[in-house]
């Protein structure tokens, strides 16, 4: 045990690691808060959709030889996520089909454009590292930090200014709207702000396991509480708790980061199912 922790001293001695683990907390806590919302509303399958319109904006970038993709990732994710809110309120595509076009679209021509003007000799290590998460995390510049911090305060900002208005949209919109709030524009601004955390999320766990820091931390909650505070509350805790250690054991061990948070997140779903069995046995007994 001392030589893990004489182990994780040296590592934390080193600036990438710290980078790392600022960026990837403050990325699985803004995911955790709108992932409650997203579950609770049936929209998790937006994260998934959106997650592969960022692939593509990403090979877009890439093919345009920019040196900051994040702009342009930022604005086709947000463009994407308002197209997804507009075409799935419509009677002829719902929401579903809408992402099934879009996502696989984006994931399709992504790939293609990544083949037709590869950069790089190795094409499919590129692509795979895109999707299911790479070390990139591990090679983040301060400047990098220093956009996924006031972005991420951006988001939380707007969750703690709007809770209320999120909270009504989200458990009763018919209600909501009746007493003269703006569902469709809170409903915007939902899906702007799952954009802005799904470009964030790629660098840490991958296009393809985003929807991981999302729907997980919720899950797992709502199998321990009832009221929206405190399944707020626990998968905000929920997920900070397993993105850093998942960090931490992705480094010790020499796994990629992406898999092993999702690997922490299942192990503690799991625990958290348990538990949440057994208070429910004692309670009918």
């Amino acid at each position: 045990m001392t030589a893990l922790f004489d182990k994780l001293s040296m590592y934390f001695g080193y600036p990438f690691v710290r980078y790392a683990l600022i960026v990837g907390v403050l990325i699985a806590l803004c995911s955790s808060l709108l992932g409650i919302t997203l579950v609770l509303k049936r929209f998790s399958f937006i994260g998934d959709g959106l997650s592969h319109v960022a692939f593509g904006a990403m090979a877009v970038a890439s093919v345009l030889r920019l040196t900051n993709d994040m702009p342009l990732m930022l604005a086709i994710t947000i463009l994407s996520a308002i197209l997804l809110l507009r075409t799935g309120q419509r009677a002829k595509i719902k929401g579903d089909a809408a992402v099934a076009m879009i996502s696989v679209g984006a994931l399709a021509i992504g790939y293609m454009l990544m083949n037709l003007f590869a950069r790089s000799s190795n094409v499919s290590g590129d692509v795979c590292s895109t999707l299911f998460g790479s070390t990139s995390i591990l090679t983040l510049a301060k400047t990098d930090v220093w956009i996924c911090a006031v972005l991420s305060v951006l988001v939380l900002l707007i969750f703690v200014l709007f809770y209320n208005k999120i909270f009504s949209v989200t458990f009763d919109e018919a209600f909501a709207q009746a007493t003269g709030t703006k569902a469709a524009a809170y409903n915007l601004l939902i899906a702007v702000v799952i954009a802005v955390i799904i470009v964030l999320a790629m660098n840490l766990v991958g296009s393809l396991l985003i929807s991981a820091l999302v729907i997980f931390p919720a899950l797992s909650a709502m199998r321990l509480f009832k009221s929206f505070r405190s399944v707020t509350v626990f998968a905000a805790v929920y997920s900070v708790l397993t993105s850093a250690l998942g960090i931490l054991a992705s480094i010790l061990i020499d796994t990629p980061v992406g898999s092993t948070i999702v690997t922490v997140d299942i192990l503690a779903f799991v625990i958290c199912w348990i538990i949440g069995a057994v208070r429910g046995g004692v309670r009918k007994g």
